[in-house]
């Protein structure tokens, strides 16, 4: 793992201002910078009330770049900012619609300045359309996609961390757009706007149950259908010691191991996909499992083509066997992480430094990008830079 020498992943070279976030802006731009990307973060000068701050080294979507705090409201602050865009390829905007352009820094203001820089957007709604200045978090954005309508119990859906609209719709979707407006940059010299909104890519990441649906093969009540719990063959469940199980045995040949495994004769039961007897089958299961502890059944299972998987703890995950041969996760500074993905045979990604205070490299992190010393100093006396908070 690479924690203290200088980024050298497949993209080094490539220049990113972040402005700062939460959520799905903060871990696009810690993938940039874990890919080799030159990632200067900019923190607001004054705490955002966004509710107790975690200490820095805990704070993980900061990793690997530095911070440099600068008054967006300072007229030399947002100067300071835009002679920063003139040698940017990216930068991130994690703001609601208009921010930027209400501070001087939107689109029209920075690609004047570099006519070749990618502008990337982030927000939940996109930058129109009616609910477009609404405010909303990963939850309210899953759910008008219709995603978050198939997750859950038949009672009731159920929030599914904020991994899907955040992190996969949003962190994901950024990143890939904003490195293909980069490749396209090169070639053309002209640089665009990536209006990336969490709705549609978590729509997107829907897309194989959205042609399901047109097939009729989507059942919209949920945990009713292969993939959402209501298959007995595709579920956790409890064992003996008050933990839990995974099974996704999909395919025949895979079932037929998960029933030799549980001590099930097929010929004393339904077809696997007699989806009435669902519910039977799976109290069936649920029996069986509750039998053994999960250790117990990750001896039988584990392994096999049955598709298991014990259910882990974050901590769990971070000791299991596979885990630690790969390398999945590591410590720095007490502090348990998963190490970048995915993985690159020939210029190998890595964590470039633990997360830093707020504003913590102003002075180192400009001078990195060209400003001179008494600039500096003359900046911090005018409190256009420098952590007020």
């Amino acid at each position: 793992m690479n924690t203290d020498t200088p980024a050298h992943g497949p993209l080094a070279g490539i220049k990113v201002i972040e402005l700062s976030g939460i959520g799905p802006a903060p871990l696009c731009c810690t993938l940039l910078s874990d890919m080799g990307a030159d990632v200067l973060r900019i923190d607001r000068n004054a705490p955002s009330g966004l509710g107790s701050p975690r200490t820095p080294r805990t704070d993980l979507l900061r990793r690997g770049r530095p911070s440099v705090s600068i008054d967006m409201k300072h007229p030399n602050g947002i100067a300071t900012l835009l002679r920063l865009v003139e040698q940017a390829d990216v930068i991130i905007d994690p703001f609601r619609p208009g921010v930027t352009e209400r501070l001087g820094l939107g689109p029209a203001e920075c690609m004047a300045r570099n006519p070749r820089l990618v502008y990337g957007r982030m927000t939940g709604w996109g930058q129109e359309g009616p609910l477009s200045q609404a405010a909303g978090h990963d939850l309210n954005y899953l759910a008008l996609t219709g995603v978050l309508h198939a997750i859950g119990p038949k009672e009731h859906p159920v929030p599914p961390l904020n991994v899907v609209a955040d992190m996969g719709g949003g962190a994901m979707f950024l990143a890939v757009g904003v490195l293909a407006a980069v490749i396209e940059a090169k070639r053309s010299g002209l640089g665009q706007v990536v209006d990336t909104a969490m709705t549609e890519g978590s729509a997107y990441l829907a897309t194989g149950a959205f042609g399901a649906a047109a097939a009729g093969d989507w059942l919209q009540e949920r945990a009713s259908n292969i993939t959402d719990g209501g298959a007995h063959f595709y579920r956790c469940y409890k064992t003996s010691d008050g933990k839990f199980v995974s099974i996704a045995s999909i395919e025949a040949k895979f079932y037929a191991i998960l029933l030799d495994k549980l001590g099930l004769n097929p010929a004393d039961l339904p077809a696997q996909m007699d989806r009435p007897t669902w519910p039977e089958m799976a109290l069936k299961f649920a029996a069986l499992f509750a039998q053994k502890t999960r250790d117990q059944w990750c001896d039988i299972m584990e392994g096999t083509d049955i598709c298991f998987a014990p259910v882990l703890t974050f901590d769990e995950a971070f000791e299991h066997p596979h885990n630690r041969d790969r390398g999945s996760f590591v410590e720095i500074d007490g502090v348990k992480q998963p190490v970048p993905a995915p993985r690159f045979s020939r210029t190998p990604s890595g964590i470039n430094s633990p997360p830093p205070g707020m504003g913590a490299d102003t002075a180192s992190g400009l001078a990195a990008w060209g400003l001179g010393k008494d600039e500096i100093a003359t900046l911090m006396a005018e409190k256009a830079i420098g952590w007020q908070g």
